[in-house]
């Protein structure tokens, strides 16, 4: 039989459930212990096709340019180009249309630029499945799987198929996406169904799209894609397009305002012209071409691009942006909510201390490491960091579960962790019949069920509070403690609560999680930029006080642990979280508790999270922040950026990139602005005092295509100014559009005019010709757009500060831009083409020094800026909270 008769999505996979998995196992001829080879996977991926629900949005070249062309003023330029052929010149209709042509293509390689980077960002943030092939566990991604592959399933990780499951820990799946069923069910790899059982009741499969609520499995794939059940239900699908963030439906808005301003000054020109006596179809093509040349439809072009590569800068610096609106977002945060293990410290955990009640230290190890969730791999295992170090310092101690020195007997229960318990419960047989039930978990929740310690004596009041003060002491020490109890066993229990219950305290273990180098110098970073951090951490209150300190965060202030929360009223925890930035044995539920109260405050609230009841926390966030690495797919599904590296540092930069790119955009629109409004000024005034028009419909459009270039492409490339994470994050309610920035373009845009329309109107009172005058602008005009692409690169920072080859662009367009200078004027063809005649030296002295010097002002005012704040050094926020 072939693979692709083999892998057919009927009767397979509908009759999984009716077999054994060992059934399933040999149908699919795949191996549990090894998985698929590669090239097995390979040829199942080309017959059964990718592991896909929806169809991707395709970004390609072409779709753009149909849009592109089909845009009005794409079609108002075509109208120019026609009414040039009926009464112009045949020359003129030609290099039109060629000119027009090649805005086009600009303007359609900015945007395609802009979406496929925005599209590959979604590449970047597609979900992986953990898959065991070719004997070794590794990532690949979920549109990869097919059937025969087998997958290892945890709490928190999104089934990425239909599974025929072979071994089962205590695994609960919540099929509530699937079936509606609102409590997570059950599952056991022993069952064997009728075939007629409904799908809600097929206890020996997960299905794609359900989420594992606790435990763990292993099971074998048995149908991808439309061939499993959601597939079945809900059909393939068109990916949807994604929404405009706030920003792009902002500068959408915008645009359409000043769309209607534009269009009002290219009716008026054309008009004064017509009353003053110009030639009315000149003034008619003229009209037409500056309604093209002044319209902003350029504005959502430069959001997205500025958006998307500051989100995919980002990207390759471990920041993964899952939603554009969390890099629009990213500039604004106040005050980062961050976890301890794994964020602020290395997350790799190692035994440092045992501190055993009356049994041999080994022994205490032991017991720890046979209470466990990871999954070997070779000599080497995977899972929560905690069990890892416990299973490390065994292996090197020969203290391994079914080892000489270890536990015996096999694993006939486990109770997965629960952060609501703060413990884990596993349950071994013994030679004698009986069965050993270890359990570990925080010293305090612990030794509440404990009713003994070592030596199987009582354990008082007292001993409760001589171990809860020794916990106490090593946790004070930075250590994360875990306490491990026993308990003997006739039975094997039912519940958590019936295992969790008579306890035998064995003894205590610290591990040492040590600070990631790198994370005081971001804690510093977030400070200078007004930033406030506070950790939200389940772990021991001594254990954070420790730590805090270490990286700079005032571990001696005050701090507030789970149960405290708990006694206050939303009012108070309102005032508590003003003074308050250490938060230690919270669960979950605390974190969104936390994160409402701080936004109640006019916060913008990042969180980071990694665990499946994080998931509303990150939802409720302004940002949510998922781990990558050692978060689950619930978290990841939930968050708005996920760090590849789990690193708080990568999160002070992900902030940075926020404040850039909106920094970028606000340049970019300024320029674009000033440009636009430099040109209106200076073609309404040489009109107003009875000249021609200062530009020919031609050199409009030629004018039009070097700035758009400029505007879309050398703002979006522009590295963070000096002083980006010394100032306080910007008001999210503060307009886009407001003083500062009106007030920056005025300026610009006045500046352009000045020198453009000044040499204009000169060189025509002065006697010289119309083609002489209209020369002298139109170069004046080349010069001085990128003049003002130069001085407003920065805001506050000189050039000398900011480097002048830091933006790798503008000074390739600005030789680009000599270039097609000197071709268009030394050239005949392009410069007849262009209605252009040739300039004396003097004039192009002109030209060329003129626009630089009108413009020049705007870099002078920043440099006694620049000197006050250096010597001042970073702002301070008034408020802290």
């Amino acid at each position: 039989m072939s693979d692709a008769e083999l892998l057919a999505p009927d009767p397979g996979p509908a009759r999984a459930h009716a077999g054994t998995a060992d059934d399933a196992v040999t149908e699919l001829h795949t191996d549990t212990a090894r998985g698929l080879t590669g090239s097995e996977a390979a040829d199942r991926l080309a017959a059964t096709g990718p592991n896909r629900f929806r169809t991707p949005r395709q970004v390609t070249f072409r779709t753009v340019l149909a849009d592109e062309i089909t845009e009005p003023m794409m079609l108002l330029l075509l109208a120019v180009a026609v009414l040039y052929s009926v009464w112009g010149r045949l020359e003129d209709t030609i290099a039109i249309v060629v000119i027009i042509s090649a805005v086009v293509l600009v303007e359609v390689f900015a945007e395609y630029r802009a979406k496929t980077v925005i599209a590959a960002l979604g590449t970047l943030t597609a979900p992986t499945a953990r898959v065991l092939r070719d004997g070794r566990l590794g990532q690949v991604p979920t549109e990869d799987l097919v059937p025969g592959d087998v997958v290892p399933l945890r709490a928190g990780a999104r089934v990425p198929a239909d599974v025929r499951l072979v071994g089962t820990w205590g695994l609960r799946v919540d099929e509530s996406a699937l079936t509606g069923e609102s409590v997570a069910v059950g599952k056991d790899a022993d069952d064997v169904l009728p075939a007629e059982t409904p799908l809600a009741e097929r206890s020996n499969v997960a299905f794609a799209g359900t989420t594992v609520a606790a435990g763990r499995a292993r099971g074998v794939v048995v149908a991808t894609g439309m061939a499993t059940e959601l597939g079945r239900i809900t059909g393939l699908v068109l990916e949807a397009k994604p929404p405009r963030t706030a920003l792009q439906q902002a500068m959408r808005d915008l645009s359409r305002v000043l769309a209607f301003v534009a269009i009002g000054f290219s009716v008026l020109v054309p008009l004064i012209g017509i009353l003053g006596g110009q030639p009315w179809r000149e003034m008619v093509l003229t009209g037409l071409t500056m309604a093209f040349a002044t319209v902003p439809e350029e504005l959502p072009i430069i959001i997205s691009l500025v958006l998307g590569l500051g989100a995919y800068r980002l990207s390759r610096r471990n920041g993964l942006v899952r939603r554009l609106r969390a890099a629009e977002a990213l500039g604004t945060v106040t005050v980062i909510a961050t976890d301890k293990t794994g964020t602020l410290t290395e997350n790799r955990m190692a035994v440092a201390s045992l501190a055993a009640d009356a049994v041999p230290e080994d022994r205490l190890l032991a017991l720890g490491a046979a209470c466990h969730d990871a999954t070997a791999e070779g000599r080497e295992w995977s899972g929560d960091p905690t069990d890892v170090a416990f299973l490390e310092a065994a292996r090197d101690r020969d203290l391994l579960p079914g080892t000489p020195g270890g536990v015996p007997g096999d694993v006939v229960a486990r109770f997965a962790f629960d952060a609501h318990r703060e413990s884990m419960t596993v349950v071994h047989s013994r030679d004698d019949g009986r069965f050993l039930l270890v359990t570990k978990g925080a010293p305090e929740a612990l030794l509440g069920r404990c009713t003994a310690r070592g030596g199987y004596r009582a354990l008082t009041a007292d001993d409760r509070a001589a171990l809860a003060a020794q916990a106490e002491r090593m946790a004070g020490e930075g250590l994360r403690v875990i306490a491990v109890a026993t308990r003997v066993l006739a039975t094997v229990p039912g519940s958590v609560d019936d295992a969790e219950s008579h306890l035998t305290f064995t003894g205590l273990v610290g591990l040492a999680d040590p600070p990631r180098p790198e994370v005081p110098e971001a804690m510093a970073a977030a400070r200078r930029a007004g930033i406030r951090v506070v950790m939200v951490t389940g772990d021991h209150p001594a254990c954070a006080r420790a730590i805090a300190g270490q990286i700079g965060l005032d571990g001696d202030g005050p701090l507030l642990t789970g149960r405290d929360l708990d006694r206050l009223d939303d009012t108070a925890l309102d005032d508590a979280v003003a003074g308050t930035s250490l938060f230690a044995r919270v669960a979950p539920e605390h974190k969104i508790r936390l994160v409402e109260a701080l936004q109640g405050r006019g916060e913008v609230v990042a969180v980071t999270g990694d665990g499946i009841n994080d998931a509303p926390a990150l939802a409720r966030a302004d940002v949510g922040i998922a781990m990558g690495a050692s978060g689950t797919d619930v978290a990841r599904d939930s968050a708005d950026l996920v760090l590849a590296d789990d690193n708080f540092a990568t999160i002070t930069r992900a902030l940075r990139e926020g404040r850039t790119l909106y920094d970028n955009l606000r340049k970019g629109v300024k320029y674009y602005l000033a440009c636009k409004a430099g040109l209106i000024a200076t073609t309404v005034v040489g009109v107003l005092v009875g000249l021609p028009i200062p530009f020919a419909p031609i050199q409009i459009v030629v004018m039009e295509m070097f700035m758009d270039i400029a505007g879309s492409a050398t703002f979006a490339a522009e590295p963070a100014e000096r002083d980006t994470m010394d100032r306080p994050p910007r008001n999210p309610r503060d307009r886009f559009l407001d003083r500062s920035l009106v007030r920056s373009l005025v300026a610009g845009g006045v500046s352009l005019f000045v020198a453009v329309g000044g040499i204009y109107l000169v060189a025509s009172w002065s006697g010289e010709t119309t083609a002489t005058a209209q020369t002298l602008a139109f170069l004046a005009w080349m010069v001085g757009y990128l003049a003002l692409a130069w001085v407003m690169r920065s805001e506050r920072t000189p050039l000398a500060g900011i480097g002048w080859w830091s933006n790798r662009f503008l000074p390739a367009w600005t030789v680009v831009t000599a270039v097609s200078i000197a071709l268009i004027m030394f050239v005949p063809f392009l410069r007849e083409a262009l209605r252009l005649v040739p300039l004396s030296g003097t004039q192009w002295l002109v030209v060329v020094l003129v626009p630089i010097v009108a413009v020049s002002w705007i870099e002078i005012a920043k440099w006694p800026g620049a000197g006050r704040q250096a010597g001042a050094g970073a702002p301070r926020r008034s408020n802290p909270s």
